[in-house]
Formats: structure tokens, sequence, C-alpha cells
């Protein structure tokens, strides 16, 4: 038997394997069949028969076989028989402690983090358990439309409780990092000499690798970095330091390497905050804030989960984390009046402040797979993303176009969340045309029976609406689906309305084109 690894202080990475919380939903839906069941081997293979063949888990060997990449290229799933022949050529060289070496091991990959997040418990020859909140995170992503109130309640409920030193984890350090961060936020803010922006994020690497739970030891150590290096050092400096908090010297770097320490790790904290509505975006993306909209809600995680009790004990850490704090869930989510213009503001500012082509580049990025280098645009999850660039692209070209994004956001007009259900994504105002953008990332079939008939309805209640101007909608997405293309004609035949389907490119293209927006659809 392999010898267990000895705590150690090291600093809190979580898993990039999981950013999107649809998808975690997505992985516990594979799972939920067997809810109750004792995990074995065999349903670890019916479970990864589940993820591969819905390709929500890509292994290596698809892409060096032409047909297979052509199928997830597609819009269809794989069969069963692709699906056993995938993984009969996908050995896992994977090792995790408690299960053996190849699919096992990777099975504890795909679920460790919502195992720590509270929603599944697991082990090898146990009962599968999905808790309150799992069942909550799946119910939310299901509900049409997604119900992103529910989704950030689960997640606040989580992070709110997380601790480092879980039993989950080999971690000396001791703390929750979410009530930590506020904390220091909260000591700076009341803190005259050092301004009202939050917490540099260069120094979250501080928080990622801080050793207890005292705040108040961490701003001292914040304010005296600050008084030495102000916010001009490079990330050598801070990994030193970082090093340094950690006890660990020279032959550690290459278990701690600074790539993660101050780069990786910080992102996916960032992600993991910002899921709970309770942080904002200032300085551009370099400091990290309260959510003014938020108070009450950071207010009852300071004074309710500042102090915490440890475990030993991983089922009753679960039990603990699986269970919804009913008081969050009473804290109803409104968006404030004056929202509109506060992110109309942000949209013009980012307008002015960026040209087209870097526009257009994150708008590639966003519909590829690969990564925005923005320091803000990097930690808004891509749908969301998307929504908020569409409107950033349009507010360049047509400077007089009153442009207002459903998406919700935080008090910096930052996107968190995409637009809710049963309102288009964004609402144009012209002195000729009132017209709608709807965005989607979706490529495959989903994207005309997901997206058209919500599309359809909010087009023909807006015509109802604004009956004496030209209203249209604009559907972009990465990649058009033929069933798209073919439900717009039907659509204009039926109903007689205007619905302008266009790839990212055809939309890049025209815009280089147009004077008004109304010519999108002349």
């Amino acid at each position: 038997m392999a010898k267990e690894r000895q705590k150690e202080y090291k600093p809190l990475s979580f898993s990039t394997t999981m950013r999107n919380p649809a998808r975690i939903a997505d992985f516990l839906n594979c799972i939920l069949p067997f809810e109750g069941q004792i995990l074995t081997e065999q349903i670890i293979h019916e479970v990864a028969v589940n993820l591969i063949s819905k390709k929500l888990y890509k292994p290596t060997f698809i892409g060096t076989d032409s047909r297979l990449k052509a199928i997830y290229n597609s819009e269809n799933d794989f069969n069963v028989e692709d699906t056993e022949y995938i993984i009969r050529n996908s050995p896992q060289d994977h090792k995790e402690a408690g299960f053996e070496k190849g699919w096992p091991s990777r099975f504890d990959t795909w679920y460790k983090l919502p195992m720590e997040f509270g929603f599944i418990f697991y082990g090898m020859d146990a009962p599968i358990e999905i808790s309150t909140t799992g069942h909550m995170l799946i119910d939310a992503v299901r509900e049409v439309p997604k119900n992103d109130d529910k989704i950030q309640n689960v997640f606040l409920n989580a992070m709110m409780k997380y601790q480092t030193n879980n039993p989950f984890r080999k971690n000396s350090n001791t703390n929750a990092p979410l009530p930590l961060l506020l904390n220091v936020i909260k000591k700076l803010k009341d803190d005259p000499e050092e301004g009202d922006s939050g917490v540099f994020i260069s120094e979250l690497s501080m928080i990622i690798c801080w050793p207890d739970n005292d705040a108040d030891a961490l701003y001292k150590e914040i304010k005296a970095f600050r008084k030495k290096h102000r916010f001009t050092y490079g990330d050598e400096v801070m990994y030193d330091r970082c090093l340094q908090i950690l006890n660990a010297d020279s032959s550690k770097k290459n278990r701690f390497k600074i790539s993660q320490i101050t780069g990786e790790a910080v992102d996916e904290f960032i992600r993991k905050m910002r899921i709970t509505g309770l942080i904002s975006l200032r300085g551009n993306g370099r400091f990290v804030d309260f959510n003014s909209f938020e108070a009450e809600r950071i207010d009852y995680v300071i004074r309710n989960y500042t102090v915490f009790d440890s475990f030993s004990s991983k089922k009753d850490y679960f039990k603990y984390m699986g269970n919804i704090d009913p008081h969050i869930l009473s804290i109803q989510h409104q968006e404030p009046t004056g929202m509109a213009a506060v992110k109309e503001k942000t949209i013009k500012e980012w307008a002015e402040k960026h040209d087209k082509d870097f526009i257009y580049n994150e708008l590639n990025i966003t519909c590829s797979r690969n990564e925005s280098h923005d320091p803000t645009l990097r930690v808004i999850d891509k749908p969301t993303r998307f929504e908020f660039l569409i409107s950033i692209a349009l507010k360049q070209h047509f400077k007089d176009l009153i442009i207002r994004p459903n998406y919700k956001s935080d008090d910096e007009g930052i996107p968190t969340f995409t637009a809710a259900g049963g309102m288009a994504d964004i609402e144009c105002f012209d002195k000729d045309c009132n017209p709608l953008v709807e965005v989607t990332l979706m490529q495959a079939r989903t994207q005309a029976t997901n997206e058209m008939p919500a599309i359809t309805r909010h087009l023909t209640e807006a015509i109802e609406k604004y009956p004496d101007t030209k209203v249209f909608t604009l559907f972009i997405a990465p990649a058009l689906h033929a069933d798209t293309i073919y439900m717009a004609k039907f659509s204009k035949f039926q109903y007689n309305v205007d619905i302008i389907t266009l790839n990212i490119k055809e939309f890049i293209d025209k815009l280089k084109e147009v004077a008004k927006i109304i010519d999108f659809v002349l």
C-alpha cells in the first residue's frame, strides 16, 4: 500500500476542470441514475460511458481518429459502441488515493471538487450520495430557463462554508477562504490610508497561501507589502514572499510553481469567489472588492462564518457542506434601480478604451477553445462574456445606439451571469428601430431547439410592444446549425418576423460594412 501523504502547508488550488457551474451539474447528472447504489468499477465504467458519449469528457484518443473526431465536432453524441471503443483505447495513466490506477482514479478527479463542495459523497464499495445542495444545483440548471439565482445561492452556501483544511485535502493551512477574503477587504476599506478599492489581484496569492484564519495579521502583511512595493512589482517578488509564508525553501519550487501561485490558482480563486455574487472587480480587473449590491449577504457571512469548527471526518464535513443555510435563501436579490445605466456606462468605457480589433479577437477567443489573457475577461464565464463583448462591439460601431443587456452584473457593471429567461439577451434602441440581439455558444442541433422558439417569442412580444417601430433580431453564434437557419426562415413565413442569423465571422464582417444597425435587415 502506498504511503499516505502527510499534511503540509501549501497553496489553495481549485480544480480547473470544473470552472462552469453548469459543468458540475452536468457531471452530477451523469451519476444521478446511480444515487444510492454501491460504487463499483462497473458503475464507474457506466458513468464514464455517460460522460464520454455526451462529450463532457474528451480522452485524447478521440483526436487521433478522424472518424471519432468528426463525430465529436458534430451535433451527435457517441453511440455505445464508439464510446466503448474510445474507453478501450484510452488507458488512464492516473492514480488517486483510494482508487485503482486507470478509470477509477479518473473518476475521482472528475468528482473530487464537487465532493469538497458538498454536492456528492462517494468511496469505493460505499453508497453514492447526492446532497440537498447537489440536487438544488442539478434542478437549477435543468430549469428552463436555468435558475441563476439558485445557482448563485448554492455556490455561496458552498464557498462561505468551504475550509482549506477540509478532510479531503492534506493541507495544514486552516482557514475559510471566502470569509477570510471578506474580512481582509473590510479591514482595508476601513483603513483611510489604503483607499477603498479592496484587494490587489496579486495579493490574492497571499490569501491562497495564508496558514490560518487570522484576517488581521493578513491585512497587516498586505499593508506592509504595499508600503514596500506598492503595486508595481513582478510576479517573482510575490512568489518569493508566498514561499516564505508557506515555510517552503527553494527545493519546493518544483512543487509550488510560480505559474500556479501567481497565475492559475489566482484566476480560479477569483472565478469561485465571483460565483457567489459577493465580489466585484474594480480598476480594470486589478482589484477585487465587495459587490455593494450584496451588503446584507456579505455582513451575514462575516458574522456567521468567520469562526468555524474544523472536521476530521469526511462524512461529517460532507453533511455540513451539503445542507443549505436557509438564511441566504431568504435574502432576495433584486437589481437596483439605475442598474441599466451602470451597465451602459461600463459598455461605453470598454468600447472607448479598447480598439475594435481587440474586441474582435476576444470574440473569436470566446467562440473557440482558446483562452483570453485579459485580467477581467478571463474570469468571466464564456457564455456571459459573449453577451458582454457583443454589447461592446455594437457600441463601438453605433455610437448613438442605446444598448441594454439583460445579463446580471456586479456594481461595476461587469457581468456575472447570462440574461435570465423570458427576455432577450440584449435590447437595443435607435431612432429608426428597436432591435433585439440574441447570442449563444451552442453549435449543435440544440442551438435551434433551445434558442429559436424563445427568440421568436421575444421578437413577437417586442413587435407588439413597439407597433410603430421596426423590430428585428440579430442571432449570433460561433457557427450556425442548418436547423437554426431553417427555423429562422420558418418564423419569417409563419409570423412575418425578421431573425437575422449570423456566425461570428459574418457578424464581424457585417459590422465593418454597415453604417446603422438597421442595415443588418435591409
